[in-house]
């Protein structure tokens, strides 16, 4: 039984430590809309997904009304286009007409994202995979609300070095396409290992082909309520620390679990996974920033970062997952730098490098988010940035990730302007000794030898 000093408390992080629901993330299988004429895929994309999140931001309204709980955002993911397409789609234009009318249901049910124009080649391309990736930064450039993710590597199959080839010009083509606006197509676009099938968290957002033809995913999150109960144990032992991020993650993650057990009920959709992600946003006093510093550092960078992550990222785990049967996603802390006001002041500080972000990534829940770097970066090196976070998913049988922003014309000590939940960012200096020859070779890093444990 829920008591009413739980309540209270609820509603005390609610109205004061910017306590949200993330997102309600409609997921749709668009596998039986695959037709060999691209006309008539379209159409039965557009059908589908307007007519199954038809009701999707009304249903997450009332729930917010009625429970008073905020619901920042609803979202839907869908089936990998790359899947979807194959059969219609003969060059990347043929597929940026798919992404125009992804926009388009979009806009019409009124979500303000929309995620899965996607391509998994973790092992290999097809010709179908490799015109997707190729028509992205013309389909972002051209669309407001999709999201676009390539899986190029996984523990159990290794990393496709040519794709991470093509994923780095990719990314700086992208970044020349939306130049007028800070290089924002790149925030749009996540380069993947190990990519879970229900992440509900954009950019990386798409359905996996082993999930059910429609489910509701939430993400949760809650750094300024973590923030706030560590305030109370300052000076305390790590087990009260431990403790107190565990029965704080628990709270937050029953609040998850009771909206997306609503959602699913009133959608008629089946219920797939609470994601208990620690997600920051540039609201003061929502970054997990500042629980890193709350925990004992003078400022995130310091020596003990990693430690202090790799801390807080277990622990919201454990606490979390006794807080619903279905935890899933990507689920730990996240620490995009140009969504966190804790870590935008870190770099402006100069406490945290690309390289101890990179650190950072061997234990936190995703990698390299949402990082603005100077935009004469070669693509050769955003591939060699790429293939390294890749290693460290691959080697630690992990996610990561990696959302690189070139910001065209601008260079370290400048910021990239992106808005609302992006944030802003300084441009960060990146490593300028090359490693064309390295990039350039052909074929597959192969698999590490603890992957074979079928």
């Amino acid at each position: 039984m829920i008591n009413m000093y739980e309540v209270s408390e609820t509603n005390k992080m609610i109205e004061h430590e910017n306590l949200d629901v993330r997102t309600i993330t409609l997921g749709i299988s668009l596998l039986d809309c695959i037709d060999s004429n691209l006309e008539e895929l379209n159409r039965k994309i557009y059908d589908k997904i307007t007519t199954v999140a038809a009701r999707l931001v009304s249903t997450g309204s009332d729930i917010e009304k009625e429970f008073g709980i905020p619901i920042v955002n609803k979202r839907i993911s869908i089936t990998p286009i790359a899947l979807v397409g194959g059969a219609a789609c003969k060059s990347p234009e043929d597929f940026v007409t798919i992404a125009r009318t992804l926009d388009r249901a979009a806009k019409e049910v009124g979500v303000n994202f929309i995620g899965g124009y996607s391509a998994l080649v973790s092992k290999a391309m097809t010709k179908s995979d490799e015109n997707l990736i190729r028509s992205i930064p013309q389909a972002l450039a051209e669309t407001e609300r999709i999201c676009s993710s390539v899986n190029v590597g996984s523990t159990k199959t290794g990393i496709n070095m040519d794709a991470v080839r093509l994923c780095g010009e990719i990314v700086k083509a992208t970044a020349e396409a939306t130049k007028d606006n800070d290089s924002l197509g790149c925030a749009k676009l996540v380069i993947f290992c190990n990519a879970p099938d229900d992440n509900p968290f954009m950019a990386g957002a798409f359905l996996g082909v082993t999930e059910a033809d429609a489910v509701i995913n939430v993400g949760v999150s809650g750094p300024g309520v973590v923030k706030k109960a560590l305030e109370k144990v300052r000076g305390k032992g790590f087990e009260e620390l431990c403790e107190t991020i565990k029965k704080t993650a628990f709270k937050v993650t029953r609040v998850g679990q009771l909206v997306a057990g609503e959602a699913s009920k009133r959608l008629g959709v089946p219920f797939g996974i609470v994601d208990l992600s620690l997600a920051p946003t540039p609201a003061v006093g929502d970054s997990v920033a500042e629980i890193l510093e709350e925990i004992g550092l003078e400022r995130v960078g310091a020596p003990g970062t990693t430690a202090a992550l790799a801390l807080l990222n277990d622990q919201v785990k454990k606490g979390g997952v006794m807080a619903s049967s279905y935890v899933g996603g990507l689920s730990g802390a996240f620490i995009p730098v140009s969504e966190d006001q804790g870590m935008i002041d870190a770099v402006i500080a100069g406490s945290l490098t690309l390289e101890k972000l990179e650190a950072m990534t061997c234990v936190c829940s995703v990698g390299l988010d949402m990082i603005a770097i100077p935009g004469k970066t070669s693509a050769s090196t955003i591939s060699g940035i790429i293939a390294d976070e890749m290693a460290i998913g691959m080697v630690n049988q992990k996610t990561t990730a990696v959302r690189l922003i070139p910001v065209i014309g601008k260079d370290v000590g400048e910021t990239a302007e992106f808005g609302g939940l992006l944030g802003y960012a300084p441009i960060m200096p990146v490593n300028e000794f090359g490693c064309e020859a390295f990039v350039g070779r052909k074929g597959r890093i192969p698999a590490p030898i603890h992957s074979f444990k079928n």
